[in-house]
């Protein structure tokens, strides 16, 4: 097949997207403006092989993104004008780097003799994100030239493959445009063979690397296994092959509340959920220490389970395919770069594999008591406290439901109490970084074309990005938003900050005083005051298809902090 090009910003434009639609991308974001306008063409002539999605803010279009390369794993494209426009997309850049999120960020631009010369709506943008990509570069100005397509071709493979491999991140292409930017007839005359031109584009598989199992770890009978902060591909898979390691090891399990296997209970008998806990316990923390520790993705929240391996100085091995260096505390680490799934178990070394399972046991018997004190806590709980809400969400939801967890509490009480359930739920978040910015957007871009999904936030992590919600026009299927309103910032009330008052209230804790029914009403989103547990409860059990909603439940900030206060060291001396 043969194309006639009258327009080089035309040409130039469609080589680049059709490219990207052969290698695989699906989604392309778009921000409103004039220098893009060439790309913006071409994309929306891609419709429906590639979808076209317009949001007008920047910094909500970049979340949104974020959000869609998490719930699919596979890279989207965002798209701005020059100027300021891609400045507002460095938070998600740094969430996707810190994430290891693909991202492919297009920014366009003025000519090089357009810059310099106080020519409008230009800024520096080359190397705009400093050190965050995996890889950026400078397009060339777009020529009608048969070797100048190639480049831009492989440049733009090669583009593609950086966001994902050796480790996911963004891109970034800045590229010049000069007028007309529109495609009208600029003097080209340009014939495409499309067929022999795009030939061969496919898009690149990860190599599996198998390792075989370390001897040290056959030897230990007081080794544990931490299934950390993690968003796979395939959650059931990963779960089960962590399972199988820790059955062949006669280890625990400790699972961050962002892991996916406390939702894949059954297939995990040495599953351990309440270890920050147990190891506020200090005698329990003392019988309890490790030789040997097994790290799966990144470290837990947990600041308990944090100074308790740094206490004990185990052997340290990290699990995972990525470059970056996943122990921020330092261990004796090896690091193995490899997918759980490729560490090879030998059977015969199992054979030999005969130790005491007292350790595990301990384990096992002081998870009982836990998880009992917590259950009967809340279940005989009538009260609005914060706390309780991750717990009766992780019981509630229908299966396999999306749920993306905001930073600050709601991220603390979900390791705290999320109880381990066979629901399969999709856990989602932003622990890159460990912001609040972007939380609604990133939700969105979640829930779009996906099955109903909800997010548990706070007010201010609500508030930060209500421009998101000027997506919900766009959004194919549904999200429910379970606010928890405790009216500021309710993680400073944890911090030895929250005693100097003033300035605590104004400068830290920052109450907005919003009414959350009228600001609903302004996007005409749905709103639910909540009034007990059995509202929340039915409210939760069946998900609508479509649109946004928002249930709000208002609690205590002092008093939610007081509660954890009392309760933690509680469940922890009761053990």
């Amino acid at each position: 097949m043969q194309i006639a090009f009258k327009n080089v910003n035309q040409l130039w434009s469609y080589v680049l997207t059709e490219t990207l639609e052969r290698l695989g991308l699906n989604c392309a974001v778009l921000c409103p403006g004039s220098r893009s306008t060439p790309l913006t063409l071409a994309f929306a002539q891609k419709v429906p092989k590639i979808e076209a999605i317009s949001i007008l803010d920047e910094r909500s279009a970049a979340f949104f993104a974020l959000g869609r390369a998490k719930a699919t794993g596979t890279p989207v494209v965002l798209v701005c004008t020059s100027g300021t426009a891609g400045a507002n997309f460095y938070p998600a850049v740094i969430e996707a780097k810190e994430s290891r999120i693909p991202l492919l960020i297009l920014t366009t631009d003025r000519p090089a003799e357009l810059r310099e010369c106080h020519s409008g709506q230009t800024i520096d943008q080359i190397k705009l994100y400093g050190n965050y990509p995996n890889w950026q570069v400078e397009l060339a100005t777009p020529v009608a030239d048969m070797k100048m397509l190639a480049y831009l071709r492989q440049t733009v493979i090669h583009a593609w493959e950086n966001c994902q491999f050796p480790t996911g991140g963004v891109v970034h292409l800045n590229i010049p445009f000069r007028d007309p930017l529109v495609p009208v007839d600029d003097g080209t005359d340009f014939l495409l063979n499309t067929q022999e031109f795009f030939a061969g584009i496919f898009s690149p598989e990860i190599a599996n690397i198998s390792y075989e199992l370390p001897q040290e770890w056959l030897k230990s009978h007081r080794g544990i296994i931490i299934a950390g902060v993690s968003q796979p591909k395939k959650p059931k898979e990963y779960c089960l092959a962590i399972a199988h390691l820790a059955k062949f090891l006669q280890w625990p399990v400790l699972a961050e509340g962002l892991s996916p296997i406390r939702n894949y209970a059954e297939l995990n008998p040495n599953l351990i959920s309440t270890y920050d806990i147990i190891l506020r316990n200090h005698k329990n923390a003392q019988q309890l220490l490790p030789d040997i520790v097994i790290q799966i993705g990144e470290m837990p929240t947990s600041k308990e389970l944090r100074n308790w391996l740094t206490l004990s100085k185990p052997l340290y091995w990290v699990i995972d395919n990525c470059s970056h260096n996943l122990d921020p505390l330092h261990s004796r680490t090896v690091h193995i770069r490899c997918s759980i799934d490729n560490i090879l178990l030998d059977q015969e070394c199992k054979n030999n594999h005969n130790l005491s399972l007292n350790y595990l046991q301990n384990w096992l018997d002081l998870e009982a008591k836990a998880r009992i004190n917590i259950d009967h806590h809340f279940a005989n709980m009538s009260e609005l406290i914060e706390s309780k809400t991750a717990w009766l969400i992780s019981q509630n939801l229908p299966n396999s439901t999306p749920l993306f967890i905001a930073n600050s509490m709601p991220v603390r009480d979900v390791e705290f109490f999320w109880k381990p359930n066979n629901l399969e739920i999709q856990p989602f978040f932003n622990r890159g970084a460990n912001g609040i910015d972007g939380t609604i957007s990133t939700a969105i871009g979640i829930a779009h074309n996906s099955q109903s999904s909800v997010i548990l936030t706070g007010d201010l992590a609500l508030l930060h990005d209500t421009n998101g919600l000027l997506i919900k026009n766009k959004l194919i299927g549904h999200l429910t938003i379970v606010l928890i309103n405790n009216n500021g910032g309710g993680i400073f009330e944890m911090l030895p900050v929250a005693k100097f008052d003033p300035p605590f209230e104004e400068f830290f804790a920052t109450p907005q005083n919003i009414d959350f029914a009228l600001l609903c009403a302004t996007y005409g989103i749905e709103h639910k005051l909540i009034s007990s547990w059995q509202d929340l409860l039915k409210s939760l059990k069946s998900l609508p298809n479509r649109g946004m909603r928002v249930l709000e439940i208002r609690t205590n900030r002092k008093r939610d902090a007081q509660w954890r206060k009392e309760n933690l060291s509680k469940f922890a001396d009761d053990l």
